[in-house]
């Protein structure tokens, strides 16, 4: 809490410096075919009201049971937290009336939660390392939905989501930017998908957060904070945080004083908007639910599940810089998504301990592979080219079948026809040139051509490089570049 500020981190007001503290509560939808409490389908979408058993609806006499599934999702969640498991949990009644809760109150955790302290380890674009003290993880049930756009005089409430599981995620105050805040979402998100908890698509509502807000001269004590509610893509938490910062420290240069209530972002109006007072733990009346025993597992339990976790980002990157030689932002990239990492892997992997290029190969994934599927708007699941077909044109540079250029034409043909890089090759005469005497020949004609050009490279060697693009040109890009810029330079007298 009381690191030294970074200036970069600090906001400029009109009377000095400022500095923003953030705290998030991200609500995370469990993976499970049911709900928490209920054998109601936990699926996204369907007609309204259809995913409704008689407990989400709250009918007299209804008991909740628990779904040991997402009890071992929010355990595996808090494993891959670096979090301490309270072996012993309570499920409480979180007491407030709204239409869309049926029962009058949410089911959740509050001084008994089932995973306690914790800790995300953050990577910035900068190169600077933020780490994340994760305050608690508790299991609670998500409310339903109300429909105010359905008719003109009525809202109508859809209970599809009622007593969906959620995983609420608190950390603790150490966040400093906007940048930080959406970088710490995003590695959340990551983590939780390659544990395969939550599937973290934030558009279907899967994953949103609370944004805690404050500003604070620096050095003084912290401010009072604002809480601004369900908060659905990484751009709109950013925004949310720069323009509450902003309204805050406007507020105490004007001499006035920050309230503390809950609020509303407005990515239209690029606004924050008071939506209630901020309610206090006091207002809410927690107590144990009575129909449901405390939570009560061995370290046994817990451990069985920890030996069978997959293998982290963190973990992975480090692997994939050791092994693999790639730089800190290319095993970033790479292991974001579990999928792309499995991806880049099975085309660097030949069997048998063989193995490919890994940078090229990384190069390819990122850049051109990568490049193209989110112009397309598709995820690596979606690749028209598989790993086996990357691998393919890798080889074929490799072995100077083809160079660097021909192997993003046959990259698009692949893309577009499929089938077999190599015997596309073949097919379409796509083979780069090595035939030196072709290319010393096609070298001469360019020089015959342009005298007054190769009698100037003589004195400025760097224009070899246009030689060089003319000679491609006439290959049809075929000719090695290798060998195109080795016999011009012995042909220019250039050394």
């Amino acid at each position: 809490m009381n690191a030294p500020v970074k200036t970069t981190k600090l906001i400029k007001g009109a009377t000095g410096d400022f500095e923003v503290i953030v705290g998030m509560e991200v609500h995370a939808q469990v993976t499970s075919n049911a709900k928490l409490f209920s054998g109601a389908s936990a699926a996204f979408g369907g007609a309204p009201n259809s995913h409704v058993s008689l407990v989400d609806a709250a009918m007299p006499g209804m008991l909740p049971v628990i779904n040991e599934e997402c009890v071992r999702q929010a355990i595996r969640t808090g494993l891959g937290l670096a979090a301490q498991i309270n072996l012993v949990s309570v499920f409480d009644r979180k007491n407030y009336f709204y239409p869309d809760l049926p029962q009058g109150y949410q089911i959740s955790q509050y001084k008994s939660p089932i995973v306690g302290e914790g800790v995300v380890v953050v990577d910035m674009p900068d190169g600077e390392t933020v780490r994340v003290g994760i305050e608690r993880l508790h299991l609670e049930q998500d409310a339903g939905k109300s429909l105010h756009d359905q008719h003109p005089t009525m809202s109508f409430v859809d209970l599809n989501r009622s007593g969906v599981a959620l995983m609420e995620i608190v950390s603790k105050p150490d966040i400093r930017s906007a940048e930080e805040a959406k970088a710490f979402v995003a590695k959340l998100r990551t983590i939780m998908r390659y544990l395969g908890t939550c599937d973290g698509n934030m558009e279907e509502g899967s994953l949103r957060a609370d944004v805690n807000v404050s500003v604070r001269r620096p050095g003084e004590p912290l401010g009072t904070r604002c809480e601004i509610k369900n908060v659905n893509s990484l751009r709109f938490i950013g925004q949310a945080i720069e323009v509450e910062a902003r309204r805050q420290i406007e507020i105490i240069e004007d001499g006035g004083t920050v309230v503390q209530e809950t609020r509303l972002f407005d990515p239209g109006r690029g606004e924050t908007r008071s939506m209630r007072n901020k309610e206090e733990a006091h207002d809410y009346r927690y107590f144990p639910d009575p129909d449901l025993l405390p939570l009560v597992f061995d370290q046994a339990y817990v451990d069985a599940l920890a030996a069978a976790l997959p293998e982290l980002p963190d973990a992975k990157k480090a692997r994939f810089m050791a092994d693999y030689g790639l730089s800190a932002y290319d095993a970033d990239v790479l292991v974001a998504e579990r999928e792309t990492a499995a991806f880049y892997e099975s085309v660097v992997e030949t069997g048998g301990g063989a193995r490919r290029d890994p940078k090229l190969a990384a190069n390819w994934v990122i850049n051109e592979l990568a490049g193209r599927l989110n112009k397309e708007g598709h995820g690596i699941a979606e690749s028209p080219v598989s790993a086996a077909q990357l691998g393919a044109v890798l080889d074929l540079i490799a072995d100077g079948t083809i160079s660097g250029k021909i192997a993003k034409d046959l990259f698009e043909i692949v893309w577009s026809e499929g089938g077999d890089p190599k015997a596309i090759v073949e097919a379409r005469g796509m083979k780069q040139v090595t035939d030196t005497g072709a290319i010393a020949a096609a070298i001469d004609e360019v020089i015959a051509s342009n005298p007054d050009k190769a009698a100037q490279a003589k004195e400025k060697p760097a224009m070899v490089g246009w030689f060089v693009g003319q000679v491609m040109k006439a290959s049809g890009g075929k000719a090695n570049p290798q060998t195109v810029n080795a016999l011009l330079k012995s042909k220019l007298g250039i050394a």
